[in-house]
């Protein structure tokens, strides 16, 4: 009887710390290139994940809402306004560190904020997007007040690269790739790397914790080995794609729709690399103490630290 019982409880606790099928959800786009490996089965664990892109922020708010998923990677920020908003969900560790430049084109100049009084900037989506905070915050510390002495104006960023290029626009603060198919061909220059100044204005390094991987927090209780066996296989699919640029953007190249060319040299500008949360806690709580302090609005409250542990 009592080796029945030693079975039962083993069987119990196998089955709440290991899961052999997990959901990831993960943004169509660039950072599809660092889970190519997975989505390919070039790298493996214990556990099968199973990817879902999102288009859109709605859409991933919905699948997240509708317990579609196990895993999640989401721009940093989203992650922390859907703990606020009462979601249970952790921060297991940031992955993407560099993405936003200001681009000017190849008639403007641009010798610091300042030299933008009068001026237009264009960026992606609308107000409270990490950019745009980013470039809010730079402003002020520059004196200059945003929207009064400095015009910022929101399109999509597919919108700007093109008014970019035609000569409509002269400045503009973009992620990569769009960073890349804006200047391409010689129609202008990167003029500013925030995660630069970022740095240099928090006398931290140069980088800002932009996306990140999550876990909701009732899968993690209940199958917390798996937890441990995902996040490694995540951390491992960057590695291979760090090894393996060709062959990352020759496998998501089915998914995106910008050229490889495009891709191979915006990834020049971008940086992969999976840091967990106990190595970059104070990283994400500065940036989004900072952002709270900005745009209260968008970033409501500071998250608690419930969002780094499970």
């Amino acid at each position: 009887m009592k080796k029945i019982a030693f079975l039962i409880l083993f069987s119990v606790i196998v089955t709440i710390s290991m899961a052999g099928n997990v959901t990831l959800i993960n943004p169509l786009g660039p950072t599809t290139i660092p889970i190519a490996s997975i989505m390919k089965g070039a790298v493996t664990g214990s556990a099968t994940i199973n990817v879902k892109l999102w288009q859109n922020t709605d859409e991933a708010i919905a699948m997240i809402a509708s317990n579609q998923t196990d895993f999640a990677v989401l721009p940093v920020t989203l992650g922390a306004i859907l703990y606020s908003r009462g979601i249970k969900i952790s921060l297991l560790g940031v992955y993407e560190w560099k993405a936003f430049y200001l681009v000017v084109s190849r008639g403007a100049t641009f010798t610091g904020w300042k030299s933008l009084v009068g001026k237009s900037v264009y960026t992606p989506e609308g107000r409270g997007q990490t950019v745009d905070v980013l470039m809010r915050y730079m402003m002020s510390q520059d004196g200059i007040t945003p929207d009064k002495d400095v015009k910022i104006y929101y399109l999509q960023p597919q919108e700007i690269v093109a008014l970019f290029r035609s000569g409509k626009i002269d400045y503009a603060a973009l992620p990569e790739p769009f960073v890349t198919m804006a200047i391409a061909g010689g129609y202008g220059k990167i003029a500013l790397d925030f995660q630069k100044v970022w740095g240099e204005e928090m006398n931290l390094p140069d980088r800002i914790p932009i996306a990140g991987l999550f876990v909701m927090d009732n899968f993690a209780i209940s199958h917390p080995q798996t937890v441990v066996d995902v996040e490694q296989t995540f951390e491992r699919s960057i590695e291979w794609m760090n090894q393996n640029i060709d062959q990352a953007l020759e496998i998501s190249k089915t998914y995106l729709s910008i050229p490889i060319p495009i891709l191979k040299e915006s990834m020049k500008r971008m940086e992969f690399y999976y840091v967990p949360v106990s190595k970059c806690k104070s990283d994400v709580e500065i940036f989004l103490s900072k952002l709270n302090e900005l745009y209260p609005q968008g970033m409501p409250s500071v998250p608690g630290k419930d969002f780094y542990e499970y």
